[in-house]
């Protein structure tokens, strides 16, 4: 699990989840490019103070030019060896009352963000890759969220963000493998201050199950050597479990002359509720 002699990149890390990822990582040995909207200066001196190293670069992730800023930054230390995206904002609404914006920004901060980053990260590592002639040491953890699984009714630009990150998650771990990248998305439970409306405050006493505490060491993970075998997957992680989410596979089949008949009759018996979404939690088992 030792990530000495690595540099890692996190995004939104000036508070919540991206802070605690940010200070796993340093407590194992990286050295971590911080950032946020506004510089976090405060998440760098807690990981100088512990005696790590960390720069911070503060910028919107959907503009290039911080992708840009992160991943000179990340080199001018050394190299890029991990990359966490993690920033994101939400503006939840009905499908039927959201505007253009409230749209347009959850895809651009989400989805745009993670692209964009990862863009660079994949480009370094193929040609880092073909310039070494052997496999580079790449981790990609992307952030997606059990709202695409759930198909979240109040949040359609959210959960479409978070499907588009798992699909780009599996793409860029399906391309990049050969060059010895591995890619890999998780769905935190997690209260943050994107979250509290969800997940509300926490209890008065004892442990919190949804700290942010208890999601941050399985990134240290992914992240790490340890996760060499580890690609392509999806994890749903809280409370100090990890739950690995099964791929979708076909319920049935029929034949377009069914169509009118058979198929009708399936779904007119059918509960109405079941839809190509989770009903239950996948945290659980």
């Amino acid at each position: 699990m030792s990530l000495t002699g690595r540099t890692a990149i996190v995004t939104g890390a000036a508070a919540g989840l991206g802070r605690a990822e940010a200070l796993a990582l340093a407590t194992r040995g990286a050295t971590v490019v911080v950032n946020d909207i506004s510089e976090p200066k405060d998440v760098v001196a807690e990981i100088e103070a512990a005696g790590g190293r960390a720069v911070a670069v503060a910028g919107d992730v959907g503009e290039r030019a911080t992708a840009d800023a992160l991943t000179e930054a990340a080199l001018d230390l050394g190299g890029l060896d991990i990359v966490v995206n993690n920033a994101g904002v939400v503006r939840d609404r009905m499908l039927f009352s959201m505007s253009d914006d409230d749209w347009d920004i959850v895809l651009r901060v989400h989805l745009r963000g993670h692209f964009l980053l990862s863009r660079n990260a994949a480009k370094h590592w193929r040609d880092k890759s073909k310039a070494d002639g052997k496999p580079v040491y790449g981790r990609l953890v992307n952030t997606a969220s059990e709202a695409f699984l759930f198909g979240s009714p109040g949040q359609p630009n959210y959960a479409a963000a978070k499907a588009g990150i798992t699909a780009l998650t599996m793409s860029a771990a399906r391309g990049l493998a050969k060059y010895g990248v591995r890619a890999n998305a998780i769905c935190p439970r997690a209260r943050t201050a994107m979250t509290e409306g969800v997940f509300g405050a926490a209890p008065a006493d004892g442990a919190d199950p949804l700290s942010v505490e208890n999601v941050a060491p399985f990134v240290t993970y992914l992240a790490s050597p340890a996760a060499e075998h580890v690609n392509g997957q999806v994890f749903v992680v809280h409370g100090g479990t990890v739950a690995l989410v099964e791929p979708p596979r076909i319920d049935r089949r029929w034949a377009l002359g069914e169509l009118e008949t058979e198929l009708s009759a399936y779904f007119a018996e059918r509960d109405p509720a079941r839809m190509f979404a989770v009903t239950e939690s996948q945290g659980e088992s």
